[in-house]
Protein backbone atom coordinates (compact mmCIF):
# COMPACT_ATOMS: atom_id res chain seq x y z
CA UNK A 1 0.00 0.00 0.00
CA UNK A 2 1.33 3.50 -0.91
CA UNK A 3 2.61 5.41 2.31
CA UNK A 4 0.55 8.30 1.12
CA UNK A 5 -2.71 6.37 1.08
CA UNK A 6 -2.76 6.02 4.54
CA UNK A 7 -2.98 8.80 6.03
CA UNK A 8 -6.74 9.66 3.95
CA UNK A 9 -8.18 5.84 4.57
CA UNK A 10 -9.79 6.62 7.97
CA UNK A 11 -10.99 9.47 7.07
CA UNK A 12 -12.53 8.16 3.88
CA UNK A 13 -13.76 4.92 5.56
CA UNK A 14 -15.43 7.50 8.49
CA UNK A 15 -17.26 9.25 4.93
CA UNK A 16 -18.58 5.88 4.13
CA UNK A 17 -19.64 4.52 7.45
CA UNK A 18 -21.90 8.07 7.89
CA UNK A 19 -23.55 7.11 4.74
CA UNK A 20 -23.90 3.55 5.34
CA UNK A 21 -23.95 2.52 9.36
CA UNK A 22 -25.92 -0.48 10.18
CA UNK A 23 -29.00 0.36 11.98
CA UNK A 24 -28.23 -1.94 15.44
CA UNK A 25 -30.15 -1.77 18.31
CA UNK A 26 -27.46 -1.11 20.23
CA UNK A 27 -25.58 1.70 18.52
CA UNK A 28 -25.45 5.15 18.23
CA UNK A 29 -25.61 7.07 14.79
CA UNK A 30 -23.07 8.67 13.75
CA UNK A 31 -23.18 12.67 14.66
CA UNK A 32 -26.32 12.16 16.48
CA UNK A 33 -24.85 13.90 19.36
CA UNK A 34 -25.91 11.24 21.55
CA UNK A 35 -23.45 9.16 23.52
CA UNK A 36 -23.15 5.72 23.52
CA UNK A 37 -24.29 3.90 26.44
CA UNK A 38 -21.41 1.99 28.10
CA UNK A 39 -24.01 -0.35 29.63
CA UNK A 40 -25.59 -1.22 26.29
CA UNK A 41 -21.96 -1.35 24.50
CA UNK A 42 -21.02 -3.63 26.61
CA UNK A 43 -24.38 -6.09 26.37
CA UNK A 44 -24.27 -6.31 23.01
CA UNK A 45 -20.44 -6.83 22.79
CA UNK A 46 -20.43 -10.12 25.02
CA UNK A 47 -23.91 -11.22 23.00
CA UNK A 48 -21.71 -10.85 19.78
CA UNK A 49 -18.79 -13.45 20.71
CA UNK A 50 -18.92 -16.52 18.38
CA UNK A 51 -22.59 -15.15 17.61
CA UNK A 52 -24.02 -13.43 14.21
CA UNK A 53 -25.73 -10.20 14.65
CA UNK A 54 -29.39 -11.44 13.65
CA UNK A 55 -28.82 -13.81 16.40
CA UNK A 56 -28.63 -11.64 18.87
CA UNK A 57 -30.90 -9.09 18.29
CA UNK A 58 -33.80 -10.80 19.64
CA UNK A 59 -31.99 -11.44 22.54
CA UNK A 60 -30.44 -8.09 23.09
CA UNK A 61 -34.15 -6.32 22.80
CA UNK A 62 -35.54 -9.19 25.04
CA UNK A 63 -32.44 -8.06 27.91
CA UNK A 64 -32.46 -4.22 27.47
CA UNK A 65 -36.22 -4.23 28.23
CA UNK A 66 -36.11 -6.64 31.27
CA UNK A 67 -32.75 -4.83 32.65
CA UNK A 68 -32.56 -1.66 31.08
CA UNK A 69 -29.00 -0.63 33.45
CA UNK A 70 -26.52 -2.66 34.81
CA UNK A 71 -27.83 -2.29 37.81
CA UNK A 72 -31.15 -3.75 37.27
CA UNK A 73 -29.12 -6.51 35.63
CA UNK A 74 -26.59 -7.01 38.57
CA UNK A 75 -30.01 -7.19 40.50
CA UNK A 76 -31.48 -10.24 38.58
CA UNK A 77 -32.10 -13.63 39.72
CA UNK A 78 -29.29 -15.94 38.29
CA UNK A 79 -31.74 -18.35 36.73
CA UNK A 80 -33.55 -15.63 35.32
CA UNK A 81 -30.62 -14.58 32.88
CA UNK A 82 -29.69 -17.69 32.42
CA UNK A 83 -33.12 -18.64 31.09
CA UNK A 84 -33.16 -15.44 29.00
CA UNK A 85 -29.66 -16.17 27.53
CA UNK A 86 -30.89 -20.02 26.55
CA UNK A 87 -29.93 -20.38 22.69
CA UNK A 88 -27.07 -18.07 22.67
CA UNK A 89 -24.54 -20.69 23.52
CA UNK A 90 -20.87 -20.26 25.52
CA UNK A 91 -23.10 -19.99 29.15
CA UNK A 92 -19.69 -18.88 30.50
CA UNK A 93 -20.75 -15.96 29.03
CA UNK A 94 -24.03 -15.41 30.78
CA UNK A 95 -22.37 -16.29 34.05
CA UNK A 96 -19.54 -13.82 34.04
CA UNK A 97 -22.02 -11.07 32.55
CA UNK A 98 -23.42 -11.41 35.91
CA UNK A 99 -20.71 -11.06 37.88
CA UNK A 100 -19.28 -8.43 35.83
CA UNK A 101 -22.84 -6.66 36.50
CA UNK A 102 -22.78 -7.04 39.94
CA UNK A 103 -18.89 -5.13 40.15
CA UNK A 104 -19.92 -2.59 37.77
CA UNK A 105 -22.94 -1.88 39.87
CA UNK A 106 -21.05 -1.88 43.30
CA UNK A 107 -18.67 0.43 41.81
CA UNK A 108 -21.18 2.62 40.49
CA UNK A 109 -20.04 2.30 37.09
CA UNK A 110 -17.59 1.31 33.96
CA UNK A 111 -14.42 1.97 33.94
CA UNK A 112 -13.32 3.99 31.20
CA UNK A 113 -10.37 2.33 30.01
CA UNK A 114 -9.17 -0.34 28.10
CA UNK A 115 -7.20 -1.03 31.04
CA UNK A 116 -9.28 -0.43 33.58
CA UNK A 117 -12.25 -2.59 32.00
CA UNK A 118 -10.12 -5.65 31.88
CA UNK A 119 -10.13 -6.10 35.34
CA UNK A 120 -13.81 -7.05 34.72
CA UNK A 121 -14.91 -10.71 34.66
CA UNK A 122 -15.36 -11.37 31.67
CA UNK A 123 -13.94 -8.72 29.49
CA UNK A 124 -10.79 -9.65 27.79
CA UNK A 125 -8.52 -7.61 25.25
CA UNK A 126 -11.01 -7.07 21.99
CA UNK A 127 -14.21 -6.22 24.26
CA UNK A 128 -12.17 -4.07 26.78
CA UNK A 129 -10.75 -1.96 23.39
CA UNK A 130 -14.29 -2.09 21.73
CA UNK A 131 -16.05 -0.38 25.08
CA UNK A 132 -13.28 1.87 25.65
CA UNK A 133 -13.21 2.97 21.80
CA UNK A 134 -17.48 2.85 21.49
CA UNK A 135 -18.66 4.21 24.17
CA UNK A 136 -15.77 6.35 25.80
CA UNK A 137 -13.91 7.34 22.67
CA UNK A 138 -10.56 6.38 23.51
CA UNK A 139 -7.67 5.81 20.83
CA UNK A 140 -7.76 1.79 20.86
CA UNK A 141 -7.51 -0.51 18.21
CA UNK A 142 -10.39 -2.64 17.92
CA UNK A 143 -9.88 -6.34 15.95
CA UNK A 144 -12.63 -8.86 15.50
CA UNK A 145 -12.64 -11.23 12.43
CA UNK A 146 -14.16 -8.51 10.21
CA UNK A 147 -11.75 -6.42 11.02
CA UNK A 148 -8.54 -8.76 10.63
CA UNK A 149 -10.36 -9.72 6.84
CA UNK A 150 -10.34 -6.21 5.78
CA UNK A 151 -6.44 -5.86 7.36
CA UNK A 152 -5.56 -8.91 5.27
CA UNK A 153 -6.86 -8.16 2.40
CA UNK A 154 -5.48 -4.75 2.55
CA UNK A 155 -2.52 -5.41 2.90
CA UNK A 156 -2.43 -8.73 0.88
CA UNK A 157 -1.39 -10.19 4.12
CA UNK A 158 -1.12 -14.05 3.61
CA UNK A 159 0.52 -15.41 6.95
CA UNK A 160 -2.42 -18.05 8.09
CA UNK A 161 -4.68 -17.09 11.21
CA UNK A 162 -4.44 -17.46 13.74
CA UNK A 163 -0.71 -16.56 13.46
CA UNK A 164 -1.35 -13.45 11.75
CA UNK A 165 -3.07 -11.74 14.12
CA UNK A 166 -0.15 -10.03 16.09
CA UNK A 167 0.79 -8.50 12.12
CA UNK A 168 -3.28 -7.92 11.43
CA UNK A 169 -3.95 -5.89 14.50
CA UNK A 170 -0.62 -3.77 13.75
CA UNK A 171 -1.96 -2.86 10.50
CA UNK A 172 -5.04 -2.38 12.21
CA UNK A 173 -3.27 0.04 14.59
CA UNK A 174 -1.37 1.91 12.08
CA UNK A 175 -4.87 3.02 10.84
CA UNK A 176 -6.64 3.70 13.66
CA UNK A 177 -6.89 7.32 13.86
CA UNK A 178 -7.40 10.21 16.80
CA UNK A 179 -10.56 11.37 15.57
CA UNK A 180 -13.52 9.14 16.31
CA UNK A 181 -12.37 6.24 17.19
CA UNK A 182 -15.16 4.58 18.05
CA UNK A 183 -17.44 5.34 14.49
CA UNK A 184 -14.14 4.10 13.12
CA UNK A 185 -13.90 0.77 14.86
CA UNK A 186 -17.40 0.29 14.04
CA UNK A 187 -16.65 1.64 10.47
CA UNK A 188 -14.10 -1.24 9.92
CA UNK A 189 -16.22 -3.64 11.52
CA UNK A 190 -19.39 -2.90 8.96
CA UNK A 191 -17.13 -3.00 5.83
CA UNK A 192 -16.30 -5.85 6.97
CA UNK A 193 -19.71 -7.34 7.54
CA UNK A 194 -21.61 -5.49 4.41
CA UNK A 195 -18.89 -5.55 1.61
CA UNK A 196 -15.71 -6.92 2.53
CA UNK A 197 -17.38 -10.16 2.96
CA UNK A 198 -16.11 -13.78 3.43
CA UNK A 199 -17.11 -14.90 -0.19
CA UNK A 200 -17.72 -12.77 -3.07
CA UNK A 201 -16.86 -9.72 -1.37
CA UNK A 202 -18.28 -6.85 -3.73
CA UNK A 203 -14.88 -5.16 -4.05
CA UNK A 204 -16.57 -2.17 -6.86
CA UNK A 205 -18.11 -0.45 -3.99
CA UNK A 206 -15.78 -0.72 -1.32
CA UNK A 207 -14.01 2.35 -0.19
CA UNK A 208 -11.02 1.45 -0.11
CA UNK A 209 -11.01 -0.21 -3.34
CA UNK A 210 -7.91 1.90 -4.51
CA UNK A 211 -6.12 1.46 -1.86
CA UNK A 212 -6.22 -2.67 -1.49
CA UNK A 213 -3.47 -4.89 -2.30
CA UNK A 214 -4.90 -7.76 -2.25
CA UNK A 215 -7.58 -6.88 -5.39
CA UNK A 216 -4.69 -5.38 -7.28
CA UNK A 217 -3.01 -8.85 -6.82
CA UNK A 218 -5.91 -11.02 -7.22
CA UNK A 219 -5.76 -12.80 -3.79
CA UNK A 220 -8.80 -10.96 -2.19
CA UNK A 221 -11.21 -14.21 -1.90
CA UNK A 222 -8.22 -16.00 -0.30
CA UNK A 223 -7.67 -13.81 2.30
CA UNK A 224 -7.53 -14.48 5.53
CA UNK A 225 -5.48 -17.42 4.90
CA UNK A 226 -6.32 -19.89 7.67
CA UNK A 227 -4.28 -22.99 9.33
CA UNK A 228 -6.15 -26.20 8.54
CA UNK A 229 -8.30 -27.14 11.32
CA UNK A 230 -8.50 -30.84 12.99
CA UNK A 231 -11.86 -32.31 12.25
CA UNK A 232 -13.57 -31.68 15.58
CA UNK A 233 -14.04 -35.63 17.41
CA UNK A 234 -17.64 -37.21 18.55
CA UNK A 235 -18.86 -37.82 21.67
CA UNK A 236 -21.18 -39.80 22.97
CA UNK A 237 -23.92 -39.11 25.89
CA UNK A 238 -27.91 -40.10 26.75
CA UNK A 239 -30.70 -38.24 28.21
CA UNK A 240 -33.77 -39.81 30.18
CA UNK A 241 -36.76 -36.82 29.39
CA UNK A 242 -39.01 -38.46 31.79
CA UNK A 243 -42.87 -36.95 32.58
CA UNK A 244 -44.83 -37.12 35.23
CA UNK A 245 -48.49 -38.37 35.13
CA UNK A 246 -49.33 -34.61 36.22
CA UNK A 247 -47.66 -32.80 33.13
CA UNK A 248 -44.32 -32.35 35.25
CA UNK A 249 -41.04 -32.83 33.69
CA UNK A 250 -38.10 -34.46 35.28
CA UNK A 251 -35.04 -31.86 35.30
CA UNK A 252 -31.63 -31.44 36.70
CA UNK A 253 -29.73 -28.34 37.05
CA UNK A 254 -26.17 -28.71 35.67
CA UNK A 255 -23.33 -28.32 37.66
CA UNK A 256 -22.09 -24.06 37.38
CA UNK A 257 -18.71 -24.63 35.93
CA UNK A 258 -18.17 -26.88 32.68
CA UNK A 259 -20.73 -26.77 29.45
CA UNK A 260 -24.07 -25.46 29.97
CA UNK A 261 -23.00 -24.65 33.68
CA UNK A 262 -25.51 -23.96 36.02
CA UNK A 263 -28.36 -24.07 33.26
CA UNK A 264 -31.63 -26.87 33.40
CA UNK A 265 -31.29 -29.76 31.49
CA UNK A 266 -32.38 -33.47 31.06
CA UNK A 267 -30.35 -35.63 33.54
CA UNK A 268 -27.93 -37.80 31.54
CA UNK A 269 -24.54 -39.42 31.35
CA UNK A 270 -21.26 -37.89 30.97
CA UNK A 271 -20.38 -36.95 26.91
CA UNK A 272 -17.37 -39.29 25.93
CA UNK A 273 -16.20 -40.83 23.21
CA UNK A 274 -17.51 -44.07 24.44
CA UNK A 275 -21.20 -45.07 23.94
CA UNK A 276 -22.47 -45.14 28.17
CA UNK A 277 -24.35 -47.63 29.90
CA UNK A 278 -27.55 -46.92 30.84
CA UNK A 279 -28.07 -45.82 34.55
CA UNK A 280 -31.27 -43.91 34.50
CA UNK A 281 -31.46 -41.59 36.90
CA UNK A 282 -34.87 -42.83 38.65
CA UNK A 283 -37.28 -46.14 38.39
CA UNK A 284 -39.07 -46.31 35.67
CA UNK A 285 -40.32 -48.30 32.26
CA UNK A 286 -37.49 -46.28 30.51
CA UNK A 287 -37.86 -46.74 26.56
CA UNK A 288 -34.99 -45.81 23.92
CA UNK A 289 -36.34 -43.60 20.93
CA UNK A 290 -34.85 -44.60 17.29
CA UNK A 291 -33.83 -40.98 16.80
CA UNK A 292 -30.76 -39.14 18.10
CA UNK A 293 -30.16 -35.82 19.35
CA UNK A 294 -26.64 -34.23 17.02
CA UNK A 295 -25.34 -31.07 18.24
CA UNK A 296 -22.38 -28.93 17.39
CA UNK A 297 -20.09 -27.61 19.89
CA UNK A 298 -17.12 -25.70 19.81
CA UNK A 299 -14.52 -28.29 20.01
CA UNK A 300 -16.59 -31.29 19.27
CA UNK A 301 -19.94 -32.92 17.99
CA UNK A 302 -22.37 -34.42 20.10
CA UNK A 303 -24.30 -37.18 19.78
CA UNK A 304 -27.23 -37.93 22.35
CA UNK A 305 -29.12 -41.12 22.54
CA UNK A 306 -32.27 -40.88 24.38
CA UNK A 307 -34.74 -42.30 26.64
CA UNK A 308 -38.32 -41.41 27.55
CA UNK A 309 -40.46 -42.89 30.50
CA UNK A 310 -44.07 -41.59 31.66
CA UNK A 311 -43.21 -41.28 35.95
CA UNK A 312 -45.36 -42.00 38.41
CA UNK A 313 -46.40 -39.01 41.20
CA UNK A 314 -44.04 -39.95 43.69
CA UNK A 315 -41.45 -39.78 41.88
CA UNK A 316 -38.27 -38.43 43.44
CA UNK A 317 -36.21 -35.27 41.80
CA UNK A 318 -36.78 -31.63 40.35
CA UNK A 319 -40.23 -31.73 38.98
CA UNK A 320 -40.91 -28.75 36.93
CA UNK A 321 -44.58 -28.28 36.73
CA UNK A 322 -45.86 -28.02 32.94
CA UNK A 323 -47.06 -24.94 33.96
CA UNK A 324 -43.63 -23.75 34.17
CA UNK A 325 -42.07 -25.31 31.59
CA UNK A 326 -40.77 -23.32 29.19
CA UNK A 327 -38.38 -25.33 26.05
CA UNK A 328 -37.15 -21.91 25.18
CA UNK A 329 -35.29 -21.68 28.60
CA UNK A 330 -33.72 -24.69 27.99
CA UNK A 331 -30.02 -24.48 25.78
CA UNK A 332 -30.45 -25.13 22.33
CA UNK A 333 -29.49 -29.19 22.65
CA UNK A 334 -31.70 -29.38 25.49
CA UNK A 335 -34.48 -28.04 23.45
CA UNK A 336 -33.79 -30.50 20.70
CA UNK A 337 -34.28 -33.50 23.41
CA UNK A 338 -37.74 -31.89 24.07
CA UNK A 339 -38.40 -31.82 20.61
CA UNK A 340 -37.65 -35.15 19.99
CA UNK A 341 -39.13 -36.99 23.08
CA UNK A 342 -42.24 -34.77 23.88
CA UNK A 343 -44.40 -35.95 21.33
CA UNK A 344 -43.79 -39.66 22.70
CA UNK A 345 -44.78 -38.17 26.45
CA UNK A 346 -48.08 -36.62 25.49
Amino acid sequence: MRDSATLDISTRLLGWYDRHARDLPWRIAPHSGARPDPYRIWLSEVMLQQTTVAAVKEYFHRFTTRWPDVQALAAADDADVMAQWAGLGYYARARNLLKCARVVAAQGGFPDTREGLQTLPGIGPYTSAAIAAIAFGRVETVVDGNVERVMARLFDEHTPLPAAKPVLTAFAASLTPAHRPGDYAQAVMDLGATVCTPRNPACGICPLMGDCAARVAGTAAMLPAKTRKAPKPVRLGMAYVGRRVDGAWLMERRPDSGLLGGMLGWPGSAWAEAAPAPVPPVAADWQPLSAEVRHTFTHFHLRLSLQVAHLAMDTPGLFIPAQDFTPTALPTVMRKAHALAAPTLT
